[in-house]
């Protein structure tokens, strides 16, 4: 897939990505490193709290999301975050297919740095239901064509 830029984005465009499927050693892998809590350890702890079974952190939710998106929206020198917001409707559990798809909803150019403009996506992370595991609206710095 070619390089976009920001002349390439039309609000409305949808970008797809492929799938990968998180199993439970990768959920425990990542959470002893980086959120070391119960729901995200013990299958068995994991049963008496509000999940009710082993979750993914959503911060491991959130960097499979990104790489399923830099691999789909392929933004002419990376995706360079600029803000947003994040919501989990729901936990990533252990054997989810995870896709993304991304739907852009603005495209500003820069009024005072014409190499460049930002470009608002909303991504949707969704399981193997098509239900979605995270939400997230992010603006991202995009480069113009010289």
């Amino acid at each position: 897939m070619a390089e976009l830029y920001l002349e390439d984005l039309k609000v409305g465009q949808r970008f797809v990505s492929e799938s990968l499927v998180l199993d439970e050693s990768a959920i425990r892998a990542f959470a002893a490193e980086y959120d070391p809590q119960p729901f995200h350890l013990d299958p068995e702890a994991a049963k008496h709290t509000l999940f009710a079974g082993l979750a993914a952190s959503g911060w491991h939710t959130a960097a499979l999301t990104m790489r399923l998106l830099v691999a789909s929206l392929p933004i002419s020198g990376g995706l360079i975050g600029a803000g947003g917001e994040i919501t989990w409707p729901r936990p990533t559990r252990p054997g989810d297919r995870l896709r993304v798809e991304t739907e852009i909803i603005a495209v500003t150019p820069s009024k005072t740095r014409p190499e460049r403009g930002t470009a608002t996506i909303r991504i949707e992370t969704l399981n193997q239901h098509g239900e979605p595991v995270q939400v997230a609206t992010m603006r991202s710095i995009v480069p113009r064509r010289a």
